[in-house]
């Protein structure tokens, strides 16, 4: 027994395949996957120096009780890896979806880019390590980078050709 192909109806209905993403799409990623590399080695040092946080806590304020040292480390140290993890996996989404030329995906790397403008302006105003203040401005810097190339004229194309299908 033998079938017939089920009727397409004359026309083409394919969607269109996908341009590659342009050279500037392309260091963009390159930027936000270095931007994730190095949310991982700062949630690396950040559980490496998790030791210094108590006597941290204990010179704060040294009429915590042991259960409440206690408790500020455990917030701490989940702060820390929920903080971390977080970014990494924003990095890696952010790179994922502007290379797949989603044009809302531009946009809310823009607006990370601004909160992350925002975090390191006041954290240059808050006592802060001159080493936590450093790795703070290359992370910023990176952004910065794979902002420039997210709004370059070739990628702006490549976000308008995504926008059309």
């Amino acid at each position: 027994m033998s079938y017939q192909p089920y009727p397409t109806g004359g026309g083409s209905n394919q969607m269109a395949e996908r341009p590659p993403a342009p050279p500037s799409i392309q260091t963009a990623i390159k930027f936000m996957y270095a931007g994730a590399a190095l949310s991982a080695v700062s949630l690396i040092v950040g559980l490496a120096t998790i030791g210094s946080l108590k006597s941290a806590i204990k010179s704060a304020d040294p009429s915590y009780t042991a259960s409440q040292i206690h408790a500020a480390e455990v917030v701490g140290v989940s702060t820390v890896v929920i903080f971390g993890l977080l970014g990494i996996g924003l990095w890696i989404w952010m790179a994922r979806m502007n290379g797949a030329g989603k044009p809302w995906a531009r946009v809310v790397a823009s607006v990370l880019f601004g909160i992350s403008t925002l975090e390191l302006l006041l954290g240059g105003v808050r006592a802060n390590s001159v080493f936590n203040l450093l790795f703070e401005g290359l992370v910023w810097l990176i952004g910065l980078g794979a902002i420039i190339f997210l709004y370059r004229r070739d990628s702006s194309e490549y976000f308008n050709a995504s926008r059309v299908r």
